[in-house]
């Protein structure tokens, strides 16, 4: 009996998707519920497992589109499982004094000699893989993959580089090589140039003094660890300056649905995190409600889960505002663009010693520029600078963010 496996909806709004990489070969034999093909939407990456045991029939290879709810593959469940592997020779086969130790090594012997199982997975990288491959220039055909069914992982790529291997750089090439985009990296095009076409976007920057958020996270990030078993970053402190400057400035909040403004009275905070497959926005729901400590295990699962390619599309969509930081990459200005239906986004940027007049006097102080994109259509040029202004003053004075944005000396006058 031959089951039909088509494509399943990953979500809302997404009609079609693309066969990124088959982990199993045509006519293998596959167990259910054992991933059996990853396939790419243009939000996220999603493992189909097996619907049941028998062998693999592919009917739509790498690379091709199909839509939600097409056949992509039969499973045959009237073929029998393989048998198992043979045993290692017996004793009275391979006769010697201490027969038992004989045993295991003749086992090792086929273990070392028997080669890998083959599967279409042979020689594709992990996302994991594929983002240092690029960073260090190496190609698959230069790595043996020790993943399943010869799948290339991350540790086979770091053995390499352990041995000494690194590309050929002396001999000169003028080769070319195409490559089809992926669903998603056309995705992200296609909204790119929508926003610059569809929206009136302006960015306004300033500058923040970050010695007191690295004085507070000097003093506190090793009791913070062990408290919380978590590390203390920046990316807490600007989440939080974020939420607390969008209750104030609700429109920065805000959406445009027609010729109707949707206004928020809840903070879902999307933090873009460059992974293998292109950039990607986990949110981070109600982040007005939490504290730093869960704050940054929030960012740290959605990330790994986001360069993993195991990030669901739920966790990527109904964000309000957006946070990216290109500091980590060296960045040291730039203009965000706006991550639709939002209506802005907050650009970090790189940490910087600089001279700075403090009172009268020269001093060296950590400086970094942040950017805020907006649409003007809705935030005027008022609340845009005075949003970026309230963020600063927040990472400059952090104790305000006990208070609502208040000296604790205001609180107490009740200014």
């Amino acid at each position: 009996m031959e089951i039909s496996m088509k494509v399943p909806s990953p979500g809302e709004s997404i009609s079609e998707v693309e066969i990124a990489a088959w982990l199993k070969a045509d006519g293998d034999y596959v167990y259910q519920d054992e991933d059996i093909v990853e396939v790419d939407s243009d939000k996220a990456t999603l493992g189909i497992p097996a619907e049941a045991s028998g062998r693999l029939i592919i009917t739509v290879p790498e690379g091709e589109t199909v839509q939600v709810g097409e056949e992509i593959c039969k499973i045959d469940t009237s073929a029998e499982a393989p048998a198992e592997a043979p045993k290692a020779a017996t004793k009275e086969e391979t006769p010697a004094v201490k027969p038992e130790n004989t045993e295991k090594s003749t086992a090792k012997e086929a273990e070392k000699s028997a080669p890998q199982a083959q599967s279409h997975a042979s020689g594709h990288p992990s996302p994991a893989a594929s983002k240092m491959m690029a960073e260090k220039g190496l190609q698959a055909k230069d790595l043996e993959g020790s993943g399943p069914g010869g799948r290339i992982t991350k540790q086979d790529v770091l053995a390499a580089l352990a041995k000494g291997f690194s590309p050929q750089k002396d001999s000169l090439s003028r080769g070319t090589e195409r490559k089809k985009m992926s669903m998603l990296r056309r995705k992200v095009a296609e909204r790119l140039v929508s926003v610059k076409n569809e929206t009136a976007m302006l960015t306004t920057f300033n500058e923040v003094d970050m010695t007191a958020i690295m004085d507070l996270r000097k003093a506190y990030k090793e009791a913070f660890g062990k408290k919380h078993d978590i590390g203390l970053g920046f990316m807490s402190f600007f989440t939080k300056a974020v939420t607390q400057a969008l209750e104030a400035y609700p429109a920065v909040n805000a959406q445009i649905d027609g010729e109707e403004v949707i206004y928020h009275n809840y903070a879902d905070i999307g933090i873009a995190v460059s992974t293998p497959k292109g950039l990607m926005v986990p949110v981070i729901r109600n982040a007005e409600a939490l504290g730093l400590a869960d704050i940054e295990k929030s960012i740290k699962d959605l990330a790994i889960k986001a360069r993993d390619g195991k990030i669901s599309i739920d966790e990527m969509t109904g964000g309000t505002f957006t946070i990216t930081n290109g500091g980590v990459f060296g960045s040291l200005m730039s203009t965000p663009i706006i991550n639709p239906p939002q209506v802005a986004i907050l650009g970090m940027h790189k940490i910087q010693e600089r001279p700075m007049v403090i009172d009268g006097k020269v001093e060296v102080r950590p400086m970094m520029y942040l950017a805020l994109s907006y649409d003007h259509r809705i935030i005027d040029g008022k609340e845009s600078v005075s949003f970026l202004v309230m963020v600063k003053d927040l990472l400059e004075n952090p104790e305000r963010m006990l208070f609502g944005g208040k000296k604790p000396e205001e609180v107490l006058l009740d200014l």
